[in-house]
């Protein structure tokens, strides 16, 4: 079960009048690990947002809005319900990202055998590769070759991890200060309950607030969907110019290491059966 859809259980539990000790134990008996892991740190005496804190992504961030919520006395039913909104748009954009970095990702991993794979073909098509290697500039080749072989590979996982989407969740402190807000407590309050990097992210929407009269709740969920749509459209942006980067390995190291390991000890091998090379 995602931590998504765990929160959204949760609340409708609490909606439904359970007390969240009794929530999450029911969330627990059917079966959900990290409710009964909240379980079990309550019995020991921790509390709910420690609890989570101690579990994988995205729980740490759920932890925060748990104790924003707590804190300031906001409901939690709606509070938890709108961070499982925001957790299922965020992972609707990862997912498309990930579905865009697939191909390409599987493309260079796959092309950077292909040096390897030249090896075996010449060796079945008769050419005598083993004794053209073992001599000084065979050696050169193969040393030559492998080496671009782990760099292009070096240098493509790192090009396919840096357009891997962010695990945070976009808009999380936005929604995180409209938490704070809807427990009634003042602008203050809630960016000091959020954090200190609560004041720069909402800094523009909550002085668009105050000039214009309008809810700042409101525009600090519009402006976290916003986030989400923007980290979206980045991540889809991302993937697309993979494609293009990832050729730069590819004629930098693949195609040399290619004629190193294949072209090369074939042309040795040729010449070496020729009777200029007696």
């Amino acid at each position: 079960m995602t931590a998504a859809a765990s929160v959204h259980r949760l609340s409708v539990l609490l909606e439904a009048g359970l007390a969240p000790p009794r929530a999450w134990r029911h969330l627990a008996d059917a079966g959900d690990a990290d409710a009964a892991a909240v379980i079990a740190a309550t019995e020991a005496g921790g509390s709910v947002a420690d609890a989570l804190e101690t579990r994988a992504e995205p729980w740490p961030q759920i932890a925060r809005a748990w104790r924003v919520a707590t804190e300031v006395g906001a409901p939690l039913a709606p509070s938890l319900r709108g961070i499982a909104d925001a957790l299922r748009d965020a992972e609707a954009g990862r997912d498309e990202v990930r579905v865009a970095l697939a191909e390409p990702a599987t493309t260079a991993r796959l092309v950077t055998w292909l040096p390897l794979l030249a090896v075996v073909l010449v060796a079945a098509f008769g050419f005598d590769v083993a004794q053209v290697l073992t001599g000084p500039i065979g050696i050169a080749c193969v040393v030559a070759g492998v080496l671009l072989i782990l760099v292009a590979r070096r240098w493509t996982t790192r090009l396919v991890a840096r357009a891997q989407p962010d695990p945070r969740v976009p808009g999380l402190e936005c929604d995180l200060v409209a938490i704070a807000l809807t427990g009634g407590v003042s602008i203050e309050r809630a960016l000091a309950g959020v954090g200190p990097d609560a004041r720069e992210g909402t800094a523009p929407v909550l002085e668009l607030s105050r000039a214009s009269g309008a809810p700042a709740v409101d525009l600090l969920r519009a402006s976290a969907d916003d986030e989400r749509r923007t980290a979206r459209t980045e991540g889809r942006l991302r993937a697309a110019k993979l494609s293009g980067a990832l050729l730069l390995p590819l004629g930098v190291c693949t195609l040399p290491a290619f004629l190193l390991l294949g072209v090369a000890p074939m042309v040795l091998s040729v010449l070496a059966s020729t009777p200029l090379m007696l």
